[in-house]
């Protein structure tokens, strides 16, 4: 009876000790630099081109919530796309005037010009499809940007888009190519009229979409950058692509390749950023997902669902934002802009209209104004680590190599060093906790942890995030437990 109950205890503490053992990750930082001088992460923050059309443009009080929390993310690269009859282009008559609803993209450029953030600046198309050829649209498009430059003095602006996603049956160039290719050396001669304007903004482009070919088209998505690469590498100063992968074929690993795909063909000395980002979930390996963004979107008081993604509320996408920006920053790419910061900047097809807003963003800012939901506002889950991750990468930061030894695709890391000081972003999409050993090259003084679990999100009165454990003083490796579906930032930028 002894050897039994003994033969028991030694099965229970097997038992214990195989439900509380966790897999050990080593994860090795080197100071070998793979991705020198990126440019950063940040959003896609349009200047409310319809908010008046909704009935309420955006208040100073507005205004001073927006700058408040943009100032703790620190983005350093935002994209800022505009369309022309909400702004130079009175559709009614035909006419032309700069100054027209300037108020509030200048309150937008002057922020990002005030704090050095790099902006990519363009049109999601000409005022009226029949323009796209239309050397008038040319005229008055240039010399809008001049105005913004040069007369008003917003240096932010380092890139000029001129047709948003040009290779898209929804635009109206559709997937014309040569045609694109015509109008961007028309764009280039204009701006070369006026004093200085090429030397401080550049062309980007192509502006074309990931894993897309439309049939319309002589190139798919990758056809496109090659073909840019080849005929026009002389006038475009940043390459652009946007991506909107499923969450199982990131969490799973397959996303470097693809990126691969389009940075290959990058000519050597230039860069290419992820110019719009999100996730979408028509893939079949998503269909859960999608079946529970259709629950949301069935019945919803202003969209229909056309372009939204109605799982941002949810702290899983918290988690796969940042996964998605280590792809692209070890992946040799130098930007990320998330597409979006605010639901309060685009209806489906900008009609002007409520009924059918694109719900993509971090908050939506005229959540009570327009919509009579105060809740809007709030800061939704994933702003907590996408913040943590331009706050911690600042422009010139150098993306050093990484080595993760585990058999599984859960743990993804990235680092880079900026000025001397280090930070190491990890995130965990498996099922069960890790424990993470990790190497780094160098010490680190005075270190900052942040996590992001889904029951600990310390945060401050304005709902920013605070670190977990200040004041680390980390040597040779440190070790910590990297829990299932969670997110940890360690740095010593102050």
């Amino acid at each position: 009876m002894m050897k039994i109950n003994m033969i028991l205890s030694c099965m229970l503490l097997w038992l214990v000790s195989a439900c509380t053992s966790q897999e050990v990750v080593e994860i090795t930082v080197s100071p070998e630099v793979t991705n020198a001088g990126y440019i950063g992460n940040g959003a896609e923050w349009d200047p409310y081109d319809e908010a008046e059309a909704w009935g309420a443009s955006v208040s100073d009080k507005d205004w001073e919530t927006l700058c408040k929390r943009l100032d703790f993310m620190k983005p350093q690269y935002i994209r800022c796309m505009i369309n022309s009859p909400y702004r130079y282009y009175d559709s009614a008559t035909g006419m032309y005037d700069k100054t027209r609803n300037i108020a509030s993209i200048s309150r937008l450029l002057k922020y990002c010009t005030e704090r050095g953030i790099t902006v990519m600046y363009g049109e999601y198309n000409p005022p009226a499809w029949d323009m796209k050829q239309d050397q008038k649209w040319v005229d008055m498009s240039v010399d809008y940007l001049n105005y913004l430059v040069n007369d008003l003095g917003f240096s932010c602006i380092k890139y000029f888009v001129i047709f948003n996603e040009p290779d898209g049956n929804w635009a109206s160039t559709n997937g014309d190519y040569e045609m694109w290719k015509q109008m961007l050396f028309r764009f280039h001669r204009k701006m070369k009229e006026y004093p200085g304007l090429t030397e401080k903004v550049m062309l980007a482009g192509p502006d074309v979409v990931a894993d897309y070919k439309n049939e319309a088209s002589a190139y798919d998505a990758e056809g496109w950058v090659k073909q840019t690469a080849l005929d026009a590498d002389s006038i475009i100063g940043l390459y652009d692509v946007h991506a909107y992968p499923g969450q199982n074929e990131v969490r799973t690993g397959q996303y470097p390749e693809i990126l691969s795909r389009y940075k290959r063909h990058v000519p050597e000395g230039k860069k290419i950023v992820l110019g719009e980002a999100g996730y979408k979930y028509w893939r079949d390996a998503d269909s859960l997902l999608m079946a529970e963004y259709n629950r949301r979107v069935e019945g919803h008081p202003f969209t229909k669902g056309s372009d939204c993604n109605m799982l941002c509320y949810d702290y899983f996408y918290g988690l796969d934002m940042p996964l998605l920006a280590m792809e692209v920053m070890n992946g040799g790419y130098s930007g990320m802009a998330v597409w979006m910061l605010d639901d309060a900047m685009h209806s489906s097809g900008d009609s002007g209209k409520t009924e059918d807003v694109k719900i993509w963003g971090m908050w939506n800012i005229l959540g009570e104004e327009v919509f009579n939901k105060p809740d809007e506002e709030q800061i939704r889950p994933w702003f907590y680590t996408w913040s943590l991750m331009c706050r911690y990468f600042p422009t010139g930061t150098d993306i050093l190599h990484t080595v993760v030894a585990s058999e599984n695709k859960d743990v993804y890391v990235v680092a880079g060093t900026y000025q001397g000081k280090l930070t190491v972003a990890m995130v965990n999409v498996g099922e069960k906790d890790k424990s993470v050993q990790l190497t780094l090259p160098r010490p680190m003084e005075n270190a900052s942890l942040y996590k992001y679990e889904e029951n600990l999100q310390p945060k401050d009165a304005d709902g920013f995030p605070v670190p977990q454990e200040t004041g680390l003083h980390l040597k040779g490796t440190y070790k910590t437990t990297l829990k299932a579906q969670t997110f940890q930032l360690l740095t010593d930028i102050q």
